[in-house]
């Protein structure tokens, strides 16, 4: 069972005060899924996590997590821009996109960022854009084929296919874009991969780790590149399912110590830094929508009507994905009621669930939607002239805060022109 970190004593005294639907973030895990990541790692003293940005782009958790020695990972101008403002300076900051317009690597180049080049072609448009190509430098591997990790102890299998990517340099292009780079200026490199996405494993990052340091091993003695840091970026994933067992991130952190013992030390490179970044990891569960039963409705299937909708979370839609329910307050009671719970989008895949089990429920019920911290508010839209909804954070005091307002209907006509 997957318990909610807010009661509903909590929420009835918050809806109170800030109507639903609202994201609503819980500062006390946040912190704590920070330090124990930071804790599991220990063993690296170069170790840094770089927040990926586009999980969460709220000013006042990326404000938590820099408390907590975290850097931000920024793929797109406005990225770059909110952790200026919210004082992210030079190498606290990644910069790694994909199809990257001249002003977003100006940018990032002029706040000192680490970029992270996602193509061969990339290395001479930088330098004509910028003018030089930065001391320190990384660049995007994609092995191509399929990655397969099999089964683990956990029994999850583990199987993504790079080759289908758009992202990253082939081997050769890895290869030839270091000794590129060097004869350009480059002195410190690093090296990026991202291999499968949301695994429930503790087995993944290891087995990345390993493919990442024998390639960084290859590369330095073969290029003669100072490899400076390895950055095995996302892919540690969350339990949406109430049935599914969480990852141990000491047990992870432990197996990329093994094999940065096995591999890199060997080979004179034990001072080489790691990096992670893991949006999904640190906030997903640390976040829930939650929202007010407004109708009923009685035909082939029983529906459940909330005020929220896709606009607010959009991966039920997108994905299918599967984000547990819980009714407030109807936490114990048996879940003995079959619903689809929907929204009031004009589009049929609006569904938070779909032939759910779930308590019986009432007009005006609030249901909390779990696991949306990560790729939850951030992916929101106006579709149907829809508008997002607020984000609030519970304080480590029991206290709520307001970070985010919702969009308003000034909001959403700010941008239009409209003829006299």
């Amino acid at each position: 069972m997957k318990k909610p970190f807010v009661t509903n004593a909590q929420l009835q005294a918050i809806v109170r005060d800030y109507p639903t639907p609202f994201h609503l973030y819980d500062e006390k895990g946040i912190r704590q899924t920070a330090r124990a990541l930071k804790a599991a790692f220990s063993w690296n003293p170069g170790y840094r996590e770089y927040f990926a940005v586009k999980a969460t782009p709220t000013p006042a958790i990326l404000k938590i997590l820099q408390e907590e020695g975290c850097g931000v990972d920024c793929s797109s101008l406005t990225e770059l821009m909110l952790s200026e403002k919210c004082g992210f300076r030079g190498h606290d900051i990644m910069f790694s996109s994909n199809e990257t317009p001249a002003e977003e690597y100006a940018l990032a180049h002029k706040l000192g960022a680490v970029i992270n080049l996602d193509d061969f072609t990339h290395i001479d448009f930088l330098k004509g854009t910028v003018g030089e190509i930065p001391e320190t430098i990384s660049c995007r591997f994609n092995p191509g084929g399929v990655f397969h990790l099999g089964e683990s102890h956990e029994g999850f299998q583990v199987m993504d296919t790079p080759e289908d990517s758009k992202y990253g340099f082939t081997r050769e292009q890895l290869f030839e874009g270091f000794r590129k780079l060097k004869a350009m200026g480059a002195k410190r490199f690093g090296l990026h991969a991202f291999l499968a996405s949301n695994t429930l494993s503790n087995d993944y990052y290891p087995a990345l780790a390993g493919i990442l340091f024998r390639l960084a091993v290859e590369l330095q003695q073969e290029t003669g590149c100072k490899i400076a840091f390895i950055n095995l970026s996302g892919g540690v994933g969350i339990p949406y399912r109430p049935e599914e067992t969480a990852n141990d991130i000491a047990v992870i952190g432990e197996g990329v110590r093994r094999a940065f013992e096995e591999i890199l030390v060997p080979a004179g490179m034990g001072d080489v830094a790691i990096y992670t970044e893991l949006g999904r990891y640190m906030l997903g569960p640390h976040g829930c929508l939650v929202t007010k039963v407004l109708h009923f409705k009685h035909t082939y299937r029983e529906y459940v009507g909330v005020d929220a909708c896709a606009v607010d979370l959009i991966r039920p839609a997108m994905y299918g994905a599967y984000h547990h329910i819980t009714v407030s307050g109807k936490e114990h009671a048996p879940c003995d009621h079959i619903y689809d719970v929907v929204g009031g989008l004009c589009e049929n895949n609006d569904k938070f669930a779909i032939q759910r089990p779930l308590p019986e429920i009432k007009l005006g019920d609030l249901l909390v939607i779990h696991d949306t911290g990560a790729h939850g508010h951030s992916m929101g839209y106006n579709y149907n002239g829809k508008l997002r909804s607020a984000e609030l954070l519970l304080q480590e005091n029991g206290s709520v805060k307001l970070i985010r307002r919702a969009e308003t209907p000034e909001d959403y006509f700010a941008t239009m022109i409209f003829e006299e």
